[in-house]
């Protein structure tokens, strides 16, 4: 019997343990999902106040677009580098100079609407600022939330925590958008600023990173074990790289038609336009916060819900071509946005639990990048289809989700727990 007390006691001890370490990071896990909070404003905030930019800036609506476009295309390209930087000299290191960066772009990009009478090619280089700000800033995020818990289960609530704080950035972004154009239609552009100095603050004071750090892998033997985990998992990760573009794609895609119909069709604009275009939004980040809670460290589980989510959100955009009605189309999307809810959280647990801590970064960020491409992609893509047909869009949406469903099924094996 005191053999037996003695075992449990020591579990009990264990687990208290663990639940004493997660409870003890909780400020630290708020402060580090304010970064991507922060770059979803710097990009989504501004989409709602596009059409007063052409306007004040008297441009075209394809140069208003590359507003959005350049932070994205910058941020494709920057994000592999940012995360190769993370594994060899630090996440913080790498996290608060982004921040700082895409604060300076945030400026630039309001004085040059302010004081300039032509400053539409300086904002475009504020905004290039920013995507390299995003690039070394969210994507590290991941690795970061990976190399502070050593339990699985840690991680995958904490970063189920980090997709709702991403997704809560998406519901709020029109919102404010519209709110602060309302007094002058610049004023987004200075808000990052402010954003980016509260999330530095935060990550200054709030976040501990590992004391003890392994010694830098010569760049050659780095770039050869991040080739032997491609032969190793190269099946799996090309997976959720492509599940994780086509669901962001999607997305974007959805939100595009979405604001686009509630103008032109329904005539709804400003703030109720981004109240609508929240409701979706607001079921993607309950269903990231309660899968992120629910998943722990069970990777069959992961699986099963990626691909669920999947054929959830494939089966409500192809039901979209059943009727016009905005209710119909409200409550669709709001199902879209629960499936791809369930899905986000598990691929970033799969790849952060399933990669080692010294190439996390990278790998992670080559996660992002793909991600990056789906939202620089799906607007512009929706754009020519619209041109078409309503239910081309929704067609060729839904069967590319379905895809991905596929694809999660044959390729995402995970060892049964």
């Amino acid at each position: 019997m005191e053999h037996i007390e003695e075992a449990v006691n020591k579990s009990t001890k264990k687990a208290k343990k663990k639940t004493d370490g997660y409870n003890n990071q909780k400020w630290a896990i708020l402060s580090i999902s304010s970064i991507p909070l922060v770059m979803t404003l710097g990009n989504s905030m501004l989409i709602p106040v596009l059409p007063a930019m052409e306007n004040e800036l008297s441009i075209t609506s394809f140069q208003v677009s590359m507003i959005i476009t350049v932070y994205s295309i910058v941020a494709i390209f920057l994000i592999p580098i940012a995360g190769f930087l993370s594994d060899h000299i630090g996440r913080k290191k790498v996290i608060i100079p982004s921040l700082i960066i895409a604060g300076i772009g945030g400026i630039i990009s309001g004085w040059a609407a302010w004081k300039m009478k032509d400053p539409y090619w300086l904002i475009l280089v504020g905004r290039a600022l920013q995507g390299v700000g995003a690039a070394g800033a969210s994507p590290i995020v991941m690795p970061l939330v990976g190399d502070m818990f050593k339990n699985d289960d840690e991680v995958s609530s904490s970063l189920g925590l980090i997709e709702t704080s991403n997704t809560f950035g998406k519901v709020l972004s029109p919102i404010l958008g519209a709110l602060l154009a309302g007094f002058i239609w610049f004023l987004p552009f200075f808000s990052i600023p402010v954003f980016c100095l509260i999330s530095i603050l935060l990550m200054l004071f709030l976040v501990k990173t590992p004391n003890k750090r392994e010694k830098p892998i010569p760049v050659k033997q780095f770039f050869i074990n991040i080739k032997k985990i491609f032969t190793d998992n190269g099946m799996w990760l090309y997976a959720i790289f492509a599940i994780g573009a086509i669901l962001m794609f999607a997305l974007f895609g959805v939100l595009f038609f979405l604001s686009d119909t509630l103008e032109k069709t329904f005539e709804i604009k400003d703030i109720k336009k981004g109240f609508l275009l929240a409701v979706p939004l607001c079921a993607l980040c309950a269903s990231s916060y309660v899968t992120g809670k629910i998943i722990k460290e069970n990777k069959v589980l992961m699986k099963r819900l990626t691909f669920s989510g999947c054929l959830l959100s494939a089966a409500a955009i192809f039901i979209l071509s059943f009727s016009e009605k905005l209710w119909f189309l409200i409550v669709m999307f709001l199902i879209s946005g629960v499936g791809i809810g369930l899905a986000l959280p598990c691929l970033d647990a799969l790849i952060t639990e399933g990669i080692e801590k010294a190439a996390r970064g990278t790998i992670s960020s080559i996660y992002s990048s793909m991600r990056f491409i789906g939202v620089a992609a799906g607007p512009p893509a929706v754009a020519v289809l619209l041109k078409h047909s309503d239910h081309i869009l929704f067609y060729l949406l839904s069967g590319l989700i379905f895809l991905a469903a596929i694809y999660t099924f044959f390729a995402i094996k995970p060892e049964k727990e």
